[in-house]
């Protein structure tokens, strides 16, 4: 016999998180909004990126103004030049140039001051030869003579730096053992400046006085 059932007339209770749902995530939106609104419950701002709190805390290490700038280099590098013009003249070998530094360098100096050397008297020959050459313009004959004079003496005092090098390499050898790069130079340059006007200045007075 088949049974009827009962057609349900009453409708069902609202299941929970069906209906009530909505007015719930309504309400505690409404509650987070106001919240964040006020002065006092949170920051009231979003969080800046990373970058942009990184940029914000950065100090410039050089001033704005690149003139400023640029006057304190310059007054940077002339306080180092005179120090080390200053030390050239006393002596002080920790604030000389780093070309002068070092025992080599010092030997080579102390080297060529001891010697006479040709090339310290070259500038001031080739000055008066050149004088001359000036008054002599109406005798060709004399100038040709006084030119060939001045090539004779650059030869001289060519031959008179290799000399003299030749001299400072066998005593650099033998007491330091090797030779380095750029000493030959050195020496020459120093050995064709007048001997008053070197720098650093030559620890002795008189010529003759060699080194060890």
């Amino acid at each position: 016999m088949p049974v009827f059932s009962r057609k349900r007339d009453v409708a069902e209770p609202d299941r929970p998180g069906s209906s009530t749902d909505g007015s719930s995530d309504a309400v505690r939106a409404a509650a987070e909004s106001e919240q964040a609104g006020r002065p006092g419950s949170g920051k009231g701002r979003p969080t800046p990126k990373r970058s942009v709190a990184q940029a914000a805390n950065k100090r410039p290490l050089v001033p704005n103004d690149r003139r400023v700038a640029r006057q304190q280099a310059k007054a940077k590098l002339r306080e180092q030049r005179n120090r080390e013009y200053q030390a050239m003249l006393n002596g002080d070998e920790t604030h000389m140039p780093l070309r002068d530094r070092g025992p080599v360098k010092r030997y080579v100096r102390d080297y060529v001051d001891a010697r006479w050397n040709l090339g310290e008297f070259f500038l001031p020959i080739a000055f008066v030869f050149i004088v001359i050459n000036l008054f002599a313009t109406q005798l060709p004959e004399l100038a040709v003579l006084v030119l060939l004079a001045l090539y004779l003496v650059v030869l001289l005092t060519i031959a008179d730096a290799i000399i003299m090098w030749r001299g400072l390499k066998k005593r650099l050898v033998a007491k330091f053992g090797e030779v380095p790069r750029g000493t030959a130079m050195y020496a020459v340059m120093r050995a064709f400046q007048l001997r008053r006007s070197r720098l650093p200045r030559p620890t002795s007075k008189k010529h003759g006085n060699y080194p060890s």
